[in-house]
C-alpha cells in the first residue's frame, strides 16, 4: 500500500465535543495505526492471514477492554474513549477492529458483567494485555439471526458440565485461548460458559477462502463431549438477554468503527481527486466528483453526531438496544456506500492494493452482516417504534 497520508475529516468541529483525554487517546491510537497497521495490512489481506504480532501493541494502546476497571487490568476509560479506539482501529482495517472488539465486548465484557470475582481476576488482566485471547460462540450453522434456536447444549454432572455442539463464523477462533460459549442446559435455559484451549474434544477449525475480513482469523468452535468445570459457568446472568447484552456493546463499537472506514475512504478519494488530472485539470473540479465528495462528508458528519450522542447516552447508562441497533445499521450502510463511491472516483486505481478503499469495501460486506444483519436491525427499530414483532 502507498504511504499513509490520512487526515481525519472534522467538518463540524467535532473535536470540541471531546475531552482532552479523548483526543490524547485518539491521537495515540491514530499514530499507532499509521506506524504498525498501515505498512503491513495490505500484505496480510492479500495472504489471508491475521498479523498476530500486533496483539501486544493492541493491548498497549488500550484496544482490549479499555472500559474495564483498573482493578481487573483495564484502563477504566469511558464509552466514548472505547468508541474512538474502535474508530481508529477500523480506519486501519475492519479485521483489526474485529479482533479488538471481540476481545473487549464479547469476551471481557461478559466476564466483567456476568462472571464471578474469581473469573474476573483469573482472566481479565491477561485478556487486557493480549497475553491470552478470546472468542465468542453464539452463531451456529443453522441459527444465525435466530440465536434462541441454538442446539449447542450442556448437561450437568457432579463437578462439571459436558458440552456438545458447534458454533460458526467465529472471529479469533483459530488462535483463541478461551471461548465464551452460549449453550442450553437441560431445562432449555441459555447459559454462558468459559471453554479453555486444551480441553479434550474442543477444536477450532479455521475458515478459509474468504473475500472479506481476510486479515482477520475466522473459524468454527466444535464441542465433542467437552468436560468443563462448573467453576467456568458465568453465574450472574443467563437467558438470551445475556449474550444480547454483549452484542449491544459490540454493535456500539462497530458503529464507531464504521465511521473510521468511511473517513479513510473519503480522505483517500478527496486527495486523489485533487491530484488526478484529466482534460487539463483536477477531476475534483468536475461537478459529478464534487457531488460524490460533498455527499460523503455530509453523511460522515451526520454519523459522527449520531454516534457521539450515543456515546453520551452509553456513559449515562441510558442507551437502549434499539438506539445502538439504529446506529450500527446507519453507520455501516453509510460506510459501505461511501466506499463504493470513493472507489469510483479512483477509477481503475481503486481496485488495487495501492489504496485501502477496495479492502474496506470488501470488509464492510461482512460488517453489514455480522452482529445483526442490516435487515434484522431494521426490524429491531420497527419493533421499538410500533410495538409489533415482525421477526416471525
Amino acid at each position: 500500500m502507498s504511504q499513509d497520508l490520512y487526515l481525519a475529516p472534522d467538518y463540524f468541529l467535532m473535536d470540541e465535543l471531546l475531552t482532552e483525554e479523548h483526543k490524547i487517546i485518539r491521537d495515540a491510537c491514530r499514530k499507532w495505526v499509521k506506524k504498525e497497521i498501515s505498512p503491513i495490512i495490505e500484505d496480510a489481506c492479500q495472504k489471508g492471514r491475521f498479523p498476530e504480532k500486533i496483539i501486544p501493541g493492541l493491548g498497549e494502546i488500550g484496544g482490549f477492554g479499555p472500559y474495564i476497571p483498573l482493578e481487573y487490568g483495564g484502563a477504566g476509560l469511558d464509552q466514548i474513549s472505547y468508541g474512538i479506539i474502535m474508530q481508529e482501529l477500523e480506519r486501519g482495517d475492519s479485521g483489526v477492529r474485529s479482533t479488538a472488539s471481540v476481545q473487549s465486548s464479547l469476551v471481557m465484557y461478559p466476564i466483567w458483567k456476568y462472571g464471578s470475582d474469581k473469573q474476573k481476576k483469573k482472566f481479565l488482566p491477561k485478556l487486557a494485555t493480549g497475553e491470552i485471547m478470546g472468542c465468542f460462540g453464539l452463531t451456529e450453522p443453522d441459527h444465525g439471526s435466530n440465536p434462541g434456536g441454538m442446539t449447542t447444549n450442556i448437561k450437568e454432572f457432579d463437578d462439571h458440565y459436558i458440552l456438545n455442539g458447534a458454533k460458526m463464523w467465529i472471529s479469533n477462533a483459530p488462535f483463541a485461548d478461551i471461548a465464551i460459549v452460549w449453550a442450553k442446559n437441560e431445562d432449555g435455559r441459555i447459559k454462558g460458559i468459559i471453554v479453555e484451549r486444551g480441553m479434550e474434544g474442543f477444536t477450532t477449525p479455521e475458515t478459509h477462502n474468504k473475500w472479506s475480513l481476510r486479515a482477520s482469523a475466522t473459524g468454527e468452535l466444535v464441542f465433542d463431549n467437552v468436560k468443563v468445570p462448573k467453576e467456568n459457568l458465568l453465574p450472574n446472568k443467563d437467558g438470551l438477554g445475556a449474550p444480547l447484552g454483549c452484542l449491544d456493546s459490540a454493535r456500539y463499537g462497530i458503529a464507531w468503527g464504521a465511521i473510521g472506514t468511511a473517513m479513510d475512504c473519503y480522505d483517500t478519494a478527496l486527495r486523489y481527486a485533487k491530484e488526478r488530472i484529466q482534460f487539463g485539470k483536477p477531476i475534483a473540479s468536475y461537478q459529478l466528483q464534487q457531488k460524490k465528495l460533498a455527499e460523503m462528508i455530509t453523511e460522515i458528519t451526520k454519523a459522527q453526531f449520531l454516534t457521539w450522542r450515543l456515546g453520551v447516552l452509553k456513559n449515562e447508562e441510558r442507551a437502549t438496544t434499539a438506539q445502538i441497533s439504529m446506529c450500527k445499521r446507519n453507520n455501516v450502510d453509510m460506510a459501505l456506500k461511501i466506499s463504493r463511491e470513493a472507489r469510483q472516483i479512483l477509477g481503475a486505481m481503486g481496485i488495487t492494493g495501492e489504496y485501502s478503499i477496495m479492502r474496506h469495501m470488501m470488509n464492510l460486506e461482512s460488517v453489514i452482516t455480522y452482529e445483526g444483519t442490516h435487515d434484522i436491525h431494521l426490524l429491531i427499530t420497527g419493533l421499538d417504534i410500533t410495538g409489533e414483532n415482525a421477526f416471525k
